[in-house]
This record gives C-alpha cells, structure tokens and sequence, in this order.
C-alpha cells in the first residue's frame, strides 16, 4: 500500500511549475488530489496528467486570494470526498518594481494570494483535521522569506509573514495531530524565475521531493519548521 492511499490533498496554483510536480508526487504516493489554478483549463490539465498516471484528481478553477473562491472550493471538495487530508499552499504571484513604481493594489494583490490565500483555507481546514486527528499543511514559502529582496518588496513581505504563519498555527495545532511546517525553495526552474536576474539551482521536483518528505515520512517533532531548499 502507497503511504497516502486513502488521503485527499489539496494543492493550490497545481498547474504548472513546483505546484504540479508537487501534485504529481502525492499522486504517486497514492493520494487523491484537487488541483487548483485560477483558470479551470489550467487546472484540467493537470488532471489529466495525473489520471493519465492511474491517479484519481479534482481540478477546479479558484483564486485563493478571494474569500469567496476559497470558501466555494472547500465546498466543492467536501461534495465529493470526505475532506482533505493534506493542503499544500503553493498559489503565488511576484510583481516586480522598486518601492516608488510598485502599486497599492499590487502590494495588496500580492499579499492577498502569498499570504491570505493560506490563510483563508487553513482557517477553514485545520478545525476540521483537528478532528480527525490527523492532517498535513505544508505552505511553500522562499528564500525571499528570510532575506532582503528588493524590487520584490511585496514578495518578500508575503514570504515572512507566511513563514510567521506557519510557525504560529504549527504552535497552536500542537497536540492535534496535524503537522505544519513550511518549505524556503531557492533559485527553481519556473516561470516566476524567468526575468529576474537569478540562475536556476533545482527543479521543480526537487521542490516536491521535500513536500513528499513531510507529508509521508517526517517526524511530528519538525512541526513548525521551515525547510529551507536552495540548492
């Protein structure tokens, strides 16, 4: 039996780049995933990429930085499996300008999805892990998430209070059965690299590598850690 038969894991922003090699990963190990991206083509095909595997896969359209999308898509999860054992927040955007040329509304866009965006769907899941005693977040974060980032002020804003967040909630949910802890990728091979100035280090799935790790194989005593993946 695959360490994740019978779980249900939910990956954000799963179509392209670290969230589908995560998607397809627990796939592997068993799991059945709702895959998300903000367009339900883009969502589909991944789907079908895991079905094409012998996986079984959910795919819906959804913009985790609106409440409204969240609370829905939790809905529509729950119309079709028991719940979701394993949420992976890996949803994220980048905007790029120096402090005088970035936007309120970029600034507020960029939080709204880096890091309300996790926010809103553990606020709605954890309670409901904590129930059955047994439930992974996993909220991929980055490097930019210790370090100065400039250009990327927003980015980088997202990026520490996620990490702040992770810590919290793994504090809070001790005892619960529900295991929280945080991936910091470096320099990954994707399209939110391209254009700024860094040299790809590590794949995507190298990225997905260590969310499998804490999902299946990680001891309760790493809850609250931030896994830091640079390369």
């Amino acid at each position: 039996m695959r360490p994740l038969e019978g779980k249900v894991a939910l990956v954000t922003g799963a179509s392209r780049g670290i969230g589908r090699a995560i998607a397809l990963s627990l796939a592997a190990e068993g799991a059945d995933c709702v895959v998300t991206a903000t367009t339900q083509p883009n969502a589909d095909a991944v789907a079908r990429e895991i079905a094409a595997g012998g996986g079984k896969a959910l795919p819906l359209g959804c913009d985790v930085g609106r409440p409204g999308d969240v609370g829905r898509l939790v809905d529509a999860v729950h119309s079709v499996f028991h719940g979701i054992d394993i949420l992976v927040n890996n949803a994220g955007i980048i905007r790029r300008a120096p402090i005088s040329e970035l936007t309120d509304a970029d600034f507020d866009r960029v939080l709204a999805v880096n890091l309300s965006g996790p926010f809103y769907l553990s606020r709605r899941l954890a309670p409901l892990m904590a129930k059955r005693h047994w439930g992974r977040i996993i909220n991929i974060s980055s490097i930019s998430g210790t370090l100065a980032c400039p250009r990327a002020l927003a980015y980088a804003a997202s990026k520490w209070g996620l990490d702040g967040l992770t810590k919290s909630m793994a504090e809070e949910l001790k005892g619960t059965g529900v295991f929280v802890a945080a991936v910091l990728p470096g320099s990954v091979a994707t399209h939110m690299l391209e254009g700024s100035g860094f040299t790809p280090k590590i794949s995507p799935e190298e990225v997905a590598e260590v969310v499998r790790y804490l999902c299946t194989e990680a001891p309760d005593a790493m809850t609250g850690s931030l896994v830091e993946v640079f390369g």
